[in-house]
């Protein structure tokens, strides 16, 4: 049906590439691309064996438009997967332009140079993409995506008015190292070190980091503890549902987690500029990233649970309604599916649903779009199939 080229080989881009194989029927066919041309290899050949599907493999260096554009007018997709870094959204973006492909990726943009993330960036090749026909899908992961779709089938099924949106995300699971990231340790801990930020009464109030914390319960998990930070859907759900009054995103952390990031951050090795050391420069961030664990190996020994959702209260035929719509996952059901511990494949399962919605013509529209501005009926009916079920809870305390 389609032809897919997935860029990124790290955990979130092996479950894509898993998730896309489960549905050959629609990428008919698939190419992994990344900076590093054997790590696609690997993941090829244990796709092949698992699957009996083919995945075509390719060196790109997706900070080089030039060298995107001339994979992309080679291997010709109708669909570009972004799994790399979020540094590379705008080039990868450029270079969909240049070539005539469509775009897909799971986080928004943000400068190496600059702990800061918006959408802004992106939004600005909205007349681009539609003047060239293309689909741009941004923000196709669980949170920012399936979060998304879930407020966006609140607001259509649930609610007449919906008013106040807490974006919960807990982490339950145990990978048994004294400190490691679940996703790419240059950019976690970027985004969990900034400022907190929220929505309230028509306009962003501004915490300092993890000032606002309070236990909440997880289904099948139980209480921890949640801290508001700032997290990119914010921005667009508030753009795109002005009845919001008040929107939060909730993340929980552990006491150790929380005391390696202090010393991290005491001790200058999150910060993102270049200092000098032995004659070379280096970015002490980026050094840390190489000492520590890889996020894509620590599945193996990863036990418990995530669980991430969405807390909505709001208006119904004129009385006030409680809703919660949640999914959890089993880092150890992740594993032995895909050899990736469950944040990645809570991210690769939904960018994949997201790709299935563009292939098979349900979101597909000229433009730059996140993903609550499209039907989120079909992406839930898809959701649970591909390994990710949700649960709905109503009239219910939010503790919030």
């Amino acid at each position: 049906m389609g032809k897919v080229l997935i860029i990124g080989a790290g955990g979130v881009g092996t479950v894509v590439v898993h998730k896309v194989a489960q549905n050959h029927a629609v990428f008919t066919e698939i190419m992994l691309a990344s900076r590093t041309k054997s790590k696609c290899d690997v993941i090829a050949a244990d796709v092949k064996q698992r699957y009996g599907v083919n995945v075509a493999t390719a060196q790109v260096d997706a900070d080089n438009v030039a060298e995107l554009i001339a994979l992309f007018n080679d291997y010709k997709p109708e669909l570009v997967i972004n799994v790399a870094l979020p540094y590379q959204d705008l080039t990868i973006m450029d270079a969909c332009l240049a070539t005539g492909v469509n775009y897909l990726d799971t986080a928004n943009y943000e400068p190496k140079d600059e702990a800061h993330f918006e959408y802004s960036w992106q939004w600005a090749y909205q007349q681009r993409f539609k003047d060239a026909g293309l689909t741009a899908i941004l923000g196709c992961g669980f949170d920012p995506g399936v979060t998304s779709v879930f407020t966006a089938y609140a607001a259509k099924h649930h609610f007449d008015e919906i008013q106040y949106l807490d974006i919960v995300d807990c982490n339950a699971g145990d990978h048994h190292k004294a400190f490691a990231t679940n996703f790419n340790p240059e950019i976690n801990i970027r985004e969990v070190t900034q400022k907190g930020k929220y929505w309230e009464n028509g306009q962003w109030v501004e915490t300092e980091p993890h000032e606002i914390h309070k236990p909440l319960n997880y289904p099948e998990i139980g209480p921890k503890e949640s801290y508001v930070i700032y997290h990119e859907e914010l921005e667009s759900l508030v753009k795109n549902f002005p009845t919001l009054k008040r929107a939060r995103f909730w993340m929980t952390f552990g006491q150790e987690y929380l005391t390696h990031l202090r010393v991290i951050q005491n001790i200058g090795m999150a910060r993102i500029d270049e200092v000098e050391y032995n004659g070379v420069k280096i970015v002490p961030i980026q050094f840390l990233k190489a000492v520590l664990p890889n996020p894509g190996d620590l599945g193996e020994n990863y036990t418990g649970w995530t669980s991430i959702g969405c807390r909505i209260s709001g208006i119904k035929d004129g009385k006030q309604k409680s809703y919660y719509i949640y999914n959890n996952c089993s880092h150890e059901a992740a594993f032995k599916e895909t050899g990736t511990q469950g944040v990645s494949y809570t991210t690769g399962v939904p960018a994949t649903i997201g790709a299935l919605m563009f292939m098979t013509g349900q979101w597909r529209q000229p433009g730059v779009f996140n993903v609550e501005e499209f039907n989120p009926d079909p992406f839930l009916e898809q959701l649970g199939k591909q390994g990710l079920p949700w649960v709905e809870l109503t009239d219910i305390d939010l503790e919030l």
